[in-house]
């Protein structure tokens, strides 16, 4: 089960859950090009291995286990996905 990075991140992009990823699966990082223009960032879900780290360390609370992602913000298992679709 992936975590999910859901609409409190928009317009905040904190890295802090990058750095501690130990797998390298949240992306746009900030030194790639498109953390610019990117509204926030997206786990992959393919990637992921549910370790957890990134829940902690994100300041705005943005970022959660598939299972417990809150109902108004289901959409988001979709967006994170489809970044890595179009991304790839």
């Amino acid at each position: 089960m992936p975590h999910i990075i859901a609409e409190p991140c928009i317009g905040t992009k904190d890295a802090s859950c990058v750095d501690v990823c130990p797998v390298d699966c949240i992306h746009p990082t900030k030194s790639a090009d498109g953390h610019g223009p990117a509204q926030q960032l997206y786990i992959d879900p393919d990637t992921c291995i549910d370790c957890g780290l990134c829940v902690d360390e994100c300041p705005v609370q943005a970022i959660f286990p598939k299972d417990d992602l809150p109902a108004e913000w289901h959409k988001y298992i979709a967006i994170n996905s489809d970044y890595f679709k179009k991304n790839s």
